[in-house]
């Protein structure tokens, strides 16, 4: 007869199955045990309690990274010192930390002072900053487990995450390989999809954490923003490779709702969010963001939007008419003029020396993004960009607060994007698609149109599983809410995910 296997072997194979290593049969283990739903404070409660080693979970994770390896969603791989880190742990006395042992992966363009931080441009591959990005720091001091650098769209200007860089390659969705996984944090989104880590760090300007965990079938978290200082709810100015301070931010994205508040909560030294009843809670349903929609994605969200209402979620339909008219008046304005003294300032607060915006430019690899800085260095909206922060960007933010407070909304619910994963363009980067066989239109305007009115207001935005579609790609369904409320945001995703579910592992 087969002896049961002990705790510590069940919880070494289930951790492993979470990570997705290659394990021996797991016959004789409980359904529940070997099912892949291990969440990062569960992981992180295991190691403290000396169930599992950080050694195993790390090698879980690498075993993990090799097997998907083709995906492309990690740039560097931070093996050796990342087992080191994990030995520490297990025997240097800090295995009772916050985050003792968890591995993340973290995107390119966030600052590591132990190893390059490229943000995916041959330029900056192997650029060193002289000190961690803030929010990054706070993990590590916590006790995370560094697994490597994710791939991303080269500079972060590009919601495709087709890095044409000889060193990076185009990121791969998981769930089909010939599609894109969303950027541009399109690596951290696959590495946590195919099971590499159960959460990590991207960041987002106009959808960049939402867009990729919508389309990967995870979770993403755009902390507000709102105008700087103390409305801004991560402070990593200076310290992750720019293109707009005044829309940029770092973002967690984990496997659920759960993974995203534990490190956040780590983050901003706050407790971690709760789930929050949803009975009467008013949810928001503008026209504008729900037109125009890929039939497979209004069929998974509308599905979606009918079980909220089922459990007493108060769904209040007036719409944003003017809204995306003024979004357009402050979107390209600021991204595409702000990065011409950020990136010089962003050089120098890293102790980057001898590259300047003119090197980076003539290096980019990525047709897209070319055209972006073609535009830039030749400040193209430079005459527009006074009257879009100063007068644009205020009245955008007026239409959002009229709408939370005229009626009385905990938050606005909509499709993170209105198509599933377009296919990989391998020859400029991004380039069209078609939505329900209609004339092509562009890919980043089309996957960006949701998201970005939210990131200009400074809006906190949380995009979260809806379901699949019946060609087995995910769908996202998004929450945004009024400035601070990225805490009451977190519950009410977590209530909504257990209604909703979590997505299925890609068969990769």
């Amino acid at each position: 007869m087969t002896s049961n296997p002990s705790r510590r072997e069940v919880l070494t194979s289930s951790i492993a199955v979470a990570a997705g290593a290659a394990l021996p049969s797991l016959a004789d283990m409980s359904p529940a045990m070997a099912n892949p739903s291990l969440m990062s404070a569960e992981i992180v409660a295991a190691i403290r309690e000396k169930k599992i080693t950080a050694t195993d979970v790390a090698k879980a994770a690498f075993a993990r990274a090799e097997q998907v390896r083709d995906l492309n969603a990690l740039i560097i791989v931070n093996k050796d010192p990342a087992l080191a880190a994990a030995a520490e742990i297990d025997e240097g006395g800090r295995g009772q930390l916050p985050l003792a042992g968890l591995p993340i992966v973290v995107k390119d363009n966030i600052n590591t002072a132990d190893m390059p931080t490229s943000g995916g441009t041959p330029a900056l591959q192997t650029a060193q900053p002289g000190r961690n990005a803030p929010s990054l720091q706070k993990l590590l001091k916590a006790g995370v487990i560094m697994v490597g650098k994710a791939n991303m769209h080269e500079l972060a200007f590009g919601i495709t995450s087709t890095n044409l860089s000889s060193f990076a390659g185009p990121v791969k969705n998981p769930y089909d390989r010939s599609r894109i996984p969303g950027g541009s944090s399109g690596g951290t989104a696959a590495a946590i999809a195919a099971g590499i880590v159960t959460c990590g760090l991207g960041s987002d300007t106009g959808g960049s954490t939402r867009v990729p965990a919508a389309l990967c079938g995870i979770v993403g978290l755009r902390p507000s923003v709102g105008n700087g200082g103390a409305e801004r709810r991560y402070d990593d100015t200076d310290m992750v490779v720019p293109i707009s301070h005044t829309r940029d931010t770092v973002g967690p994205m984990g496997r659920t709702v759960a993974d995203v508040a534990l490190l956040d909560s780590v983050i901003t030294g706050t407790a971690m969010a709760t789930a929050a009843p949803l009975r009467g809670k008013r949810l928001g349903i503008p026209a504008v963001f729900w037109n125009g929609l890929d039939r497979d994605v209004e069929a998974v969200t509308k599905a979606a939007r009918a079980k909220l209402a089922e459990a007493g979620v108060v769904l209040v339909d007036v719409d944003m008419p003017a809204l995306f008219e003024q979004n357009a008046k402050v979107s390209f304005p600021i991204a595409l003029h702000e990065p011409i003294a950020d990136i010089p300032a962003y050089l120098e607060a890293s102790g980057i020396e001898g590259i300047t915006l003119a090197d980076i430019a003539a290096k980019i690899a990525s047709p897209d993004v070319k055209g972006a800085f073609d535009a830039i260095t030749a400040d193209a909206f430079g005459a527009a960009y006074q009257d879009a922060i100063t007068v644009q960007r205020p009245a955008l933010q007026k239409i959002y607060a009229a709408y939370f407070r005229d009626n009385n909304l905990d938050g606005i619910l909509f499709p993170t994007t209105i198509a599933p994963a377009p296919v990989i363009d391998a020859e400029k980067g991004s380039g069209e698609m078609s939505i329900n066989g209609d004339k092509p239109v562009p890919v980043f305007d089309t996957m960006i149109r949701n998201t970005d009115p939210g990131s200009n207001a400074g809006l906190p935005g949380l995009s979260l599983f809806a379901g699949m579609t019946p060609g087995g790609l995910p769908v996202g369904l998004e929450i945004d809410g009024p400035v601070g409320s990225d805490t009451k945001l977190l519950g009410l995703g977590m209530s909504i995910e257990a209604i909703l579910g979590t997505a299925p592992r890609p068969k990769v």
